[in-house]
């Protein structure tokens, strides 16, 4: 499992307290407003609408909420037009990192994503700029302590996943981008419920960073998963376990 995997992972368990405090709500609602007008409101024909709902819900969100977000991303309500943007740069350590945001003010957004990588010694680069170095694929997430390995790889492959791994204490499971949502459902249908279904950008390969250039490294990322407009954060770094473990506290 690569460091920023185990970040993530790390990162996820905190979801509950940024759910309290509304912000990952947030992120969710424009998630759905976002899908639904991109590719109408009904989920039976918007594979990532159909996503979008399995993550609210699992996440506890009302019905209303995601119906009010829904008929906003259609226009039935009034509601903020959002955009959908990607950034790109290196953190410390020659780490590559991308941004993708939802936001509906891009002139603030940028400002806020561009003053987290300055504070850390940092830039912004050019699309494309590190892009290259990663792979679109599409992933999904099983609950390790609810399905047998064995069982939960089977499903998936069957399903047509490319790839199966155990990460900690859940599955996770990659596809080609296209084929994501099939997969999900088919796993779903052989009885393994799935989250966190997502299209990733996977790095090829990883930078090793250790010492003081990992944690100013995790206290950026931090920064930006922390922005109202940040929906994901990627990047291709790699640190040692117990490094990981000490940061983390």
């Amino acid at each position: 499992m690569s460091g920023h995997s185990k970040w993530a992972q790390i990162k996820r368990k905190k979801a509950v307290v940024d759910a309290k405090r509304g912000a990952h709500f947030t992120r969710l609602i424009r998630e759905i407003t976002v899908a639904a007008r991109q590719g109408g409101g009904d989920p039976d024909g918007n594979p990532r609408l159909r996503s979008a709902i399995q993550t609210a819900k699992a996440a506890n969100m009302p019905n209303e909420n995601i119906d009010r977000a829904i008929k906003k991303g259609t226009g039935e309500l009034a509601g903020v037009s959002y955009e959908e943007v990607t950034y790109e740069g290196y953190g410390p350590g020659g780490v590559a990192i991308i941004v993708e945001v939802t936001t509906d003010n891009l002139n603030r957004t940028v400002a806020e994503v561009r003053h987290v990588f300055s504070k850390r010694g940092s830039n912004l680069g050019a699309p494309n700029s590190v892009a290259w170095m990663f792979e679109k694929k599409g992933q999904m997430v099983a609950d390790a302590d609810r399905y047998d390995e064995d069982r939960c790889m089977e499903a998936a492959l069957e399903a047509g996943a490319e790839d199966f791994a155990v990460e900690g204490d859940r599955y996770v499971v990659r596809t080609d981008p296209a084929r994501v949502h099939s997969v999900a459902q088919k796993m779903v249908a052989s009885g393994i419920e799935v989250s966190h279904v997502e299209l990733a950008m996977i790095p090829n390969s990883t930078v090793s960073v250790e010492g003081k250039e990992a944690q100013q490294l995790l206290g950026m990322i931090d920064a930006l998963d922390e922005l109202d407009d940040v929906s994901h954060v990627f990047s291709n770094f790699e640190i040692d376990s117990e490094t990981l473990a000490e940061l983390s506290n």
